[in-house]
């Protein structure tokens, strides 16, 4: 089977390489009113990210175990694909190494809103690159594939693009209510007809 991204409704992507649910709305703390702009401190985005809730309305339910994506420690100027953010920029939305991605993505681009670019899309990771002399944390930019340690300080501002650990709830097709209430159907008239016999 094919690696594949599918749009799971109520604003979830789902990615089954990694098994992962992205946000299809890559700028939500800019959405939700979190940031005018969305751009945070590193430290801003860790705290933004482990208190989002985000409501399904397909599936009536709240998820709140967001996270920012992890990055493998590839210092490359393309094609760093063993990463969460690389992952999804090469392999699921077909971006070029230093081409804007607006102009070089496949049809799973459109699945997503608010993707940053072609301008300051740098997104921030939770993976910590090191601590000494001062705190960098791994980085990826959408608009050009690059990924590249940046220093996490008061006054470095980037995107935060919250993900998930494994699926929502896939929607059940039609196919599979009409069968369900076949069965139940049946199950109703083996029972009515049961209940008749004993009573003859």
């Amino acid at each position: 089977m094919q690696a594949a991204l599918h749009d799971r409704g109520g604003g979830f992507i789902y990615d089954d390489a990694l098994d992962v649910t992205w946000l299809q709305d890559a700028n939500y703390a800019k959405t939700s009113g979190h940031d005018a702009g969305g751009l945070m401190t590193w430290q801003d985005a860790m705290a933004w990210v482990a208190g989002l809730s985000v409501y399904d309305a397909v599936r009536n339910t709240t998820y709140d175990d967001w996270r920012l994506p992890v990055s493998d420690f590839c210092f490359n100027y393309s094609g760093c694909v063993d990463s969460e953010m690389g992952h999804l920029y090469y392999i699921d939305l077909g971006g070029v190494a230093h081409v804007d991605l607006a102009t070089t993505h496949n049809d799973n681009y459109l699945l997503f809103q608010n993707i940053q670019n072609p301008f300051d899309a740098g997104h921030w990771s939770s993976t910590v690159a090191s601590t000494y002399p001062s705190l960098t944390v791994w980085a990826f930019d959408m608009d050009n594939g690059i990924q590249s340690k940046n220093g996490a300080s008061s006054d470095a501002y980037l995107y935060a693009w919250a993900v998930r650990d494994g699926d929502v709830a896939a929607i059940p097709e039609p196919e599979t209510y009409a069968m369900m209430l076949a069965g139940l159907g049946l199950v109703a008239f083996a029972a009515g007809r049961r209940n008749h016999l004993k009573a003859r």
